[in-house]
């Protein structure tokens, strides 16, 4: 049964006891380096901003128990999937082609292909540490998949430090559509996308996951994806869309709507929701216009939608918010909706954010994102 009006107090106190009640420990431990990431400051601990309420049916109906969550989060998800396109059916059964080996400090890295969409394939980097038994493994996204094996900017090497850490990584990007200035994936085709790009970014990324869970030395259920700014974007949509990846880490990708930040949280952009036939005008606009907007993104302006459903999508499974630039501190408030979510499903500590002054990453804000999957993929 659906309630209106209900107060949020009793919402929580209801998801609490369901969790003490046998359901779940109320609290998940994690490494006491990382644990004041999963707080907002004290000024924004009951913030939940100007977003539309996620425990709340898009009828105003509120949600109460976790069976009603499950309808919730079905309501949202297949909303914003009617509004991107559905998907074409996963490839389940990869196949991989060895293009290269090499061998590097402690791992093997090979130079591969495989099918990321029905028409497609693509080239990435998967490495290997010199480790027995079944490894976690983490998926790594980026305009194109040399960054993060090392050979890029520095502090995006996340591949890299990954793999020398105990984890098979695999590395993709978007290498040519990137050189063309299109970034994104476009299906059928870029004149005639059914699709929106970013959720087709989503899309192929849970291909590679079926790429990775094939294989006989990885663990299927401790594989997690990591990307910065428009790799965010990608690892974000990925990770939310898609519920076989066990945790993420998104670096400074924008996680909810925000015109104000120029070209960083740029999602009316045509590579990403805001997708109409090329040829194309006025992209890498510093600051969003919805007035001439094109697309998708728009609709979603104008109806109220805004990226903490998408996010929310994620929950119980813990998410890292690497803040920079574009995610400040003050994003807690679309964070604290789905921690809200969380608790009403009897789990803590599964929303976390870091925050630096810039965009690019740096030492600290990488080092907490590995003892992020250390905790949720190594040490599970």
């Amino acid at each position: 049964m659906k309630h209106r009006n209900i107060p949020l107090i009793l919402l929580l106190i209801v998801g609490i006891t369901g969790a003490v009640n046998g359901q779940r420990s109320a609290t998940d431990a994690v490494d006491d380096r990382i644990a004041p990431y999963f707080s907002p400051p004290a000024a924004l601990k009951d913030n939940t901003g100007p977003y539309r309420p996620l425990l709340r049916f898009y009828n105003g109906d509120t949600v109460l128990t976790r069976q009603a969550w499950k309808k919730r989060r079905a309501e949202i998800a297949d909303t914003w999937n009617q509004m991107m396109g559905r998907w074409p059916a996963l490839i389940k059964k990869q196949q991989m082609e060895v293009l290269e080996t090499r061998q590097r400090e402690g791992f093997t890295q090979y130079r591969i292909r495989f099918s990321w969409t029905p028409s497609e394939k693509t080239v990435a980097y998967l490495c290997v540490p010199n480790a027995k038994g079944k490894l976690p493994a983490v998926i790594t996204t980026f305009y194109e998949p040399e960054t993060a094996i090392g050979n890029g900017k520095p502090n995006r090497d996340f591949a890299y430090q990954l793999v020398k850490r105990g984890y098979v990584t695999l590395s993709i990007g978007t290498t040519e559509a990137s050189k063309a200035g299109t970034y994104s994936v476009y299906y059928p085709s870029i004149e005639q996308a059914t699709v929106a790009p970013l959720s087709m970014l989503a899309y192929t990324a849970a291909n590679a996951w079926y790429l990775l869970a094939g294989l006989p030395y990885v663990d299927a259920q401790r594989i997690g994806i990591m990307g910065h700014s428009f790799g965010g974007k990608w690892a974000m949509f990925a990770s939310c869309l898609f519920d076989k990846f066990a945790c993420a880490v998104w670096s400074d990708p924008g996680v909810v709507f925000d015109d104000t930040k120029g070209s960083a949280v740029n999602y009316w952009e045509p590579w990403y929701l805001g997708y109409y036939p090329p040829p194309w005008k006025d992209t890498w606009r510093k600051n969003g216009n919805t007035a001439d907007a094109k697309g998708l993104y728009p609709k979603l302006i104008k109806e109220g939608y805004d990226l903490h459903e998408i996010m929310a999508l994620m929950a119980p499974r813990p998410f890292l918010v690497s803040g920079g630039s574009s995610d400040p501190v003050y994003r807690w408030t679309a964070l604290n909706q789905v921690v809200r979510v969380n608790r009403l499903l009897g789990y803590t500590n599964r929303v976390a954010m870091t925050n630096r002054p810039k965009h690019d990453p740096d030492d600290a804000s990488n080092e907490a994102a590995y003892r992020f999957f250390d905790t949720f993929l190594k040490n599970k």
